[in-house]
């Protein structure tokens, strides 16, 4: 058997002994991200598997059939529930975020090889949700400054996951098993000063080597690792009973550490803040929905908002087109001055554009709330043409039951995601810390080895005795070749042992202190952040309580002045018909009313955010919207669509679009 097939069958015997592997990969939900367990090893041998990872399936950026479900005669019906479910199925900030525990499952297989973390990000996006329009008109009582946001926002912005004394501290060997090997030919030639060892002054080798060696890591710090050497050799030596001759060995070689490095606890700090890690992906992702999911009620609620205001501009174009009539009239029959009627058919381009500029406020309102709610945004054409159609109005209850306050605040420091990931980053650090103060101890390691050799030749044709003494056939048992070297190996008939400790005491130890250190500051900021955290949770549940609480005392107010609004514009109107008032009292009250109509919708909208606030603060979002984070994260709501309205209630919902007046 020449050097080669030996160096193959040795790799072939040491490729079968391998543990198989192979990657767990299950269906995904349509639409949906693949679920993929990067951390799984399932029987069945598949050594090819070892250099490959499976490829997540592409996303699919068909929208669901729920978007279908909900048009009709090119108008999307939607209900609040309709569009949450909508963007939970199509919005890309969520499914942005799917992808992220999965990015953390690999980091638990980087950890489980005794790799470094790459860290996972808890960054939330709003790229495709966005905000809302800033709203509509000039004159006339302008639904402009409505806040978008959800209130309770403390804590909602990006974040990352990648504790640096991960990669300080005593360090972890290589957990996985991993092959080395090597063959090798030489020629050389060496001239000699002296005949007497070699029998020629021209000492001439041929040489070849192989060798393969498995080696592996151990949570308990150990190191160990098996050797297979072969070393043939042809020589024109005149002393070597055998030529050419083969020999080899079979090694076991181990490393434990006894101090520095001990510990199944200590050497599995990495996999447990992975594990943790993953869990943090988690609570991202469902503060990831959670924001989400808020803002679509923002946007939603934002377009009813600018549909309201639309109706109210509808409203006020109508009273000055009646003025106008009515002093055109006046002016003709000669009971009022013609300048009346220039004053008169100025208001009606007034409440034109005011209601040209709410349209407007409505279409763009719309635009974003089909970007957050299509895989696809504007890009489709079905999605581009429709009219959204809310179906659901704002109410304001007269009466509401609220939790006591301090109920509030202890539900918002359970349920928070970010308050758990802050817990959870804390967490991390007393694990990695237990890596960095071992690394303050002293080195104490045990080695050990056990080697079998063998040797076995043909007999040296060029052999020549030493001078006066007798020529002597070689012994028999080592005559042969690879098979008797390799049976002598395994018989042990010439073993070697060999026990060792190792002691090294830093003097200083400067590095050492030095990261302990810095991590024992790092950990006590932590816990002052932590804090912060917490407290500025509390004050966000406050801080949306009591805007709960003014914005129900706004609204009250607001909607008693436009009833007393409505009823001076009424007083007014019957003053002029008796020539008691004039045209510019008429116009002003007609301002007055529609100021004090848009500050009631202004106050409703403003509450309906505050209630939206108040959950955000809590971190009930998602319970309150009936989303489960199951739900989330396979990207399919098990609700059905509300069913679309009559042929009636449509019409009643319609407002007009047209900005071509």
């Amino acid at each position: 058997m020449n050097l080669i097939q030996r160096y193959l069958v040795l790799l072939l015997s040491l490729f079968v002994a391998m543990a198989p592997i192979s990657w767990a990969q299950q269906a995904g939900p349509e639409g949906g991200v693949t679920p993929l367990d990067y951390t799984a090893i399932s029987p069945g041998w598949s050594f090819r598997d070892v250099y490959k990872v499976p490829e997540p399936d592409p996303y699919d950026f068909a929208n669901s059939p729920r978007l279908d479900e909900l048009t009709r005669g090119g108008k999307l019906y939607l209900s609040l529930a309709d569009a949450i479910a909508l963007a939970i199925e199509n919005n890309l900030d969520i499914a942005y975020a799917r992808y992220d525990p999965l990015k953390a499952d690999t980091d638990i297989l980087r950890a489980q090889s005794g790799g470094q973390l790459r860290g996972v990000q808890t960054q939330i996006s709003t790229l495709s949700t966005g905000q809302s329009a800033t709203g509509g008109g000039g004159r006339g009582g302008d639904v402009t400054g409505i806040d978008s946001r959800a209130g309770g926002g403390g804590g909602q912005g990006a974040t990352s996951v990648g504790d640096a004394s991960t990669f300080f501290g005593t360090a972890i060997p290589n957990l996985d098993p991993r092959i080395t090997g090597g063959i090798d030919w030489g020629h050389f030639s060496n001239p000699q000063t002296s005949d007497f060892v070699t029998g020629t002054n021209t000492f001439v080798s041929e040489t070849s080597n192989s060798n393969i060696a498995l080696r592996q890591g151990f949570l308990t710090g150990a190191t160990g690792s098996v050797s297979w050497n072969n070393r043939r050799s042809i020589t024109n030596s005149q002393r070597t009973n055998f030529n050419p001759n083969i020999s080899s060995n079979i090694g076991i070689n181990f490393t434990q550490p006894l101090i520095q490095g001990f510990g199944r606890s200590l050497n599995s700090r990495i996999i447990r803040v992975a594990k943790n890690n993953r869990d943090i992906t988690d609570l991202a992702f469902k503060q990831q929905a959670i924001s989400t999911v808020a803002q679509i009620q923002n946007l939603y609620w934002d377009l009813v908002t600018f549909i309201a205001d639309v109706r109210g501009r509808e409203e006020d174009l109508r009273r000055a087109e009646k003025l106008f009539s009515d002093n055109k009239r006046r002016v003709e029959i000669g009971t009022l001055a013609p300048i009346e009627i220039v004053r008169a058919e100025a208001e009606v381009a007034t409440a034109e554009q005011n209601l040209t500029a709410a349209i407007t406020a409505v279409q763009q309102q719309e635009n974003i709330l089909k970007n957050a709610i299509s895989k696809n945004g504007l890009a489709s054409p079905s999605v581009l043409e429709v009219e959204i159609v809310p179906t659901d109005r704002i109410e304001v209850p007269a009466s509401e039951q609220i939790q006591p306050i301090q109920e509030l605040m202890e539900l918002a420091l359970r349920a928070r995601p970010e308050i758990l990931q802050s817990r959870m980053q804390l967490a991390n650090r007393d694990i990695n810390l237990t890596g960095v103060r071992n690394s303050l101890l002293p080195e104490l390691n045990l080695t050990g080895d056990v080697t079998n050799n063998g040797l076995a030749g043909q007999v040296n044709d060029l052999f020549q005795p030493l001078p006066g003494q007798p020529l002597e056939a070689p012994s028999a048992f080592f005559l042969g070749g690879l098979g008797n070297s390799l049976g002598q190996v395994f018989r042990r008939n010439f073993p070697d042992y060999q026990i060792a400790v190792q002691l090294r005491i830093p003097l200083k130890n400067r590095q050492a202190k030095a990261d302990l250190a810095a991590s024992l500051l790092e950990k006590r900021q932590a816990e002052i952040r932590l804090r912060q955290s917490e407290n500025s949770i509390r004050r966000d549940v406050q801080d949306a309580l009591i805007g709960l609480r003014q914005a129900r005392a706004q609204y009250a107010a607001a909607q008693k002045s436009r009833v007393l609004q409505e009823r001076t514009l009424d007083a007014e109107q019957k003053k002029f018909n008796l020539g008691a008032s004039t045209i510019f009292e008429i116009v002003q009250a007609q301002r007055d009313l529609a100021f004090s109509r848009t500050d009631q919708i202004r106050a409703q909208n403003n509450y309906i955010k505050a209630r939206i606030g108040l959950d955000l603060s809590t971190g009930q979002t998602l319970e309150k919207s009936n989303i489960s984070i199951d739900e989330a994260m396979d990207g399919r709501v098990d609700k059905r669509a509300d069913p679309l309205p009559t042929e009636s209630q449509a019409a009643q919902m319609d407002v007009k679009r047209d900005l071509t007046r």
